[in-house]
């Protein structure tokens, strides 16, 4: 019998991030087919401009969406959401899910105060304030922004180990400020072990299971445990050496 056809989702990101959020929706959904595009030839986008990251990823998730019959996007990278997400909403008659720091869940369970760790164009930008602004519920926010967390991110899925007394240094501006840290870039929980590790009496939270949750509620799909798992392919938008794609295990 033919395996019928499966939603064919769409994960996005500038780097190796966005495959925090990628785990978690193939966690709930593993028959579906799955491409993970990564943007690496413009990574990092907290360093392009608005106009400029505007035209490259919608062309980018356009072209791929068409190719390849794509059904929901997810665009799993913070920079992009709050830049590109009205933009390809416009275009696409297919869902499309950003992610954004998960302010308001954190708020709710938070004592003393919030951290968000973030890149620093993220915590810099008027969209993330407006979050802490309708959603912190009066809670104090610590804002830490980082991009050598980004690299530590890359750096491990490379084999690389996480320099722990390096991570205490990044981290040292919210020790001891705050009970719960949002992981406001999707490349944070693929170090979220060593984060908790420097900050153990720190509550973690991310965006990761929300997506998944809402991909599910999108689709309509349900988990079904002994279905055949789906494609899962890997695109990158400069060569990785002398390969320009990669089968996902």
């Amino acid at each position: 019998m033919t395996k019928a056809a499966q939603p064919t989702v769409l994960v996005f990101d500038s780097g190796v991030g966005g495959l925090s959020v990628y785990q978690e929706i193939q966690a709930l959904l593993p028959s579906l087919d799955y491409i993970y595009l990564f943007d690496n030839e413009a990574y990092p986008y907290g360093e392009l401009p608005k106009q400029t990251l505007i035209d490259r990823v919608t062309r980018l998730i356009t072209q791929l969406v068409e190719v390849q019959g794509v059904d929901i996007v997810v665009i799993a990278c913070n920079t992009a959401s709050t830049i590109v997400l009205p933009h390809l909403r416009a275009i696409l008659n297919i869902p499309v899910v950003g992610v954004v720091p998960a302010i308001k869940p954190a708020s709710v369970i938070a004592s003393k105060a919030v951290g968000l760790i973030a890149t620093p164009a993220t915590v810099t930008r008027e969209y993330t304030h407006d979050l802490i602004r309708d959603f912190a519920n009066g809670k104090s926010v610590e804002l830490l922004g980082s991009t050598r967390l980004v690299d530590m991110a890359e750096e491990k899925l490379r084999g690389a180990a996480v320099d722990l007394d390096e991570l205490k240094h990044v981290l040292t501006p919210i020790l001891n400020k705050i009970d719960v840290a949002v992981l406001g870039c999707t490349h944070f929980p693929l170090i979220k072990e060593e984060i908790q590790m420097v900050l153990p009496e720190v509550t973690l939270v991310d965006s990761g299971k929300a997506i998944a949750r809402r991909v599910q509620e999108l689709l309509g799909e349900v988990r079904i445990e002994d279905q055949a798992k789906g494609r899962r392919l890997i695109l990158s938008s400069a060569s990785l050496g002398k390969k320009m794609h990669l089968i996902v295990r």
